[in-house]
């Protein structure tokens, strides 16, 4: 009765130690990825260690001209400012600085305040610190707004709430703001252009593996109401892409900002690297026609519902179409990602030309389905709309074709 539970509590010591050490083997091997991403080039690891550098020796240079050049026995403030202060951007440096040096500001003067009408120090944290740990949550502070707590903390616990002193500490933190802007903006600029070409390579990647893996199962006739609901999840799965290419965006015009041409110089990759932003929305519009065609599909294949699927000769048909269609999608990616990569010249004349004919034959059967039923023919009338969507999205030159087909027919 004794020993069951020593065995059991000798386990579980030994599942904990398995977990620790492979959380262990996962940090590692996560830190070697990551250095390994450093080493080989230009990536976000790198941008990564270079922020990090650059904070650090905006902190030294900071305690340095504080505690060295100006002689402050207690140059804090200084290094401290400049090492939260080198952000991802400049603009962001100087909001943040605007927003931590007036929350230190405020922190200060309260704190003063609570120490002349208490005299003491614990009555001064009691009474300034709960208002301003509140008065932190104001939107307007953003994420700064607890400095103004730390800050008074700071200044009570140190017994400097004399004008001259407080003055003197915020002089330091007016020091090491500048100082950490200016590394910020002169030391290699973080610009964030790579991102927006990253994500936009991916989101066109994935949106050709889902169109594959769709035009597989309906090749091989295995379209039933799981595979339906995973690939719809699938489909869902690429709105998320294009709320990171989105962010990816955002953060790529914010780095431009305040940065002049001499700045971005330094910088090693050019401004004329992002894609233009009218690629953001062709490719939201074409995951949105992936999602409306999964959508259909899932309902043809829902027993409950009351539209049926297409025959499955019309459906190996549709799938040959998609599969070209998620061709060009990885064929954007690819152009995306290496914008001087050779291709062969005549792929796009002959996908034109398959994808003309598959277009055919589907409007082909589209006519023969009306005849059957208006469930079949409904949803492969949808199925259709929604890769023609696609291909005019994806070709312009086949959408113009297209207009000018029925221009010439309505003559």
């Amino acid at each position: 009765m004794r020993e069951e539970p020593r065995e059991g509590h000798t386990v579980g010591r030994a599942v904990s130690a398995a977990r620790v050490r492979d959380a262990a083997r996962r940090d590692a091997r996560s830190f070697g990825r990551a250095a390994r991403a450093v080493w080989r080039g230009p990536g976000r690891e790198r941008e990564l260690l270079v922020q990090s550098l650059k904070a650090a020796a905006a902190a030294l240079l900071a305690w340095l001209v504080a505690q060295v050049w100006l002689g402050d026995p207690m140059a804090l403030m200084a290094p401290w400012v400049a090492l939260v202060l080198v952000q991802a951007t400049v603009y962001s440096s100087l909001v943040q600085g605007a927003r931590q040096f007036t929350a230190m500001c405020i922190g200060a003067l309260v704190a003063s305040g609570a120490q002349a009408v208490t005299g003491d120090t614990t009555g001064a944290l009691a009474l300034s610190v709960p208002v301003l740990v509140l008065l932190s949550n104001w939107p307007r502070f953003g994420d700064q707004g607890i400095y103004a707590a730390t800050t008074a903390v700071f200044t009570i616990a140190t017994g400097t709430v004399s004008a001259v002193a407080v003055g003197h500490r915020l002089g330091q933190a007016a020091l090491g703001a500048v100082i950490g802007v200016a590394v910020n903006a002169l030391v290699l600029p973080p610009v964030h252009l790579r991102d927006v070409r990253k994500n936009l390579a991916a989101l066109a990647r994935e949106t050709g593996e889902v169109l594959r893996a769709v035009a597989g199962d309906l090749r091989e006739g295995e379209w039933d109401a799981q595979t339906a609901a995973r690939r719809l999840d699938a489909s869902v799965r690429l709105g998320r892409r294009v709320e990171a290419l989105r962010s990816a965006r955002g953060w790529s015009k914010e780095s431009l900002r305040l940065t002049s041409g001499v700045l971005r110089a330094l910088h090693r990759v050019p401004a004329g690297a992002v894609p233009p932003e009218e690629e953001d929305e062709r490719f939201a519009r074409v995951t949105g026609h992936v999602t409306a065609l999964t959508r259909t599909l899932a309902v043809a294949a829902d027993e409950d519902r009351t539209p049926a699927a297409p025959d499955a000769e019309v459906l190996r048909c549709y799938a040959e179409l998609l599969e070209l269609i998620g061709d060009t999608c990885r064929a954007e990616a690819d152009r995306l990602l290496d914008a001087g990569a050779r291709t062969d010249p005549l792929l796009d004349e002959r996908t034109d030309r398959v994808m003309r004919d598959l277009h055919t034959r589907l409007q082909d059967g589209l006519r023969e389905h009306a005849g059957q039923g208006a469930a079949r023919t409904t949803v492969l009338g949808t199925l259709l709309l929604q890769a023609e969507n696609l291909w005019a999205d994806l070709d312009p030159g086949a959408r113009d074709d297209d207009d000018h087909q029925a221009r010439d027919a309505c003559r």
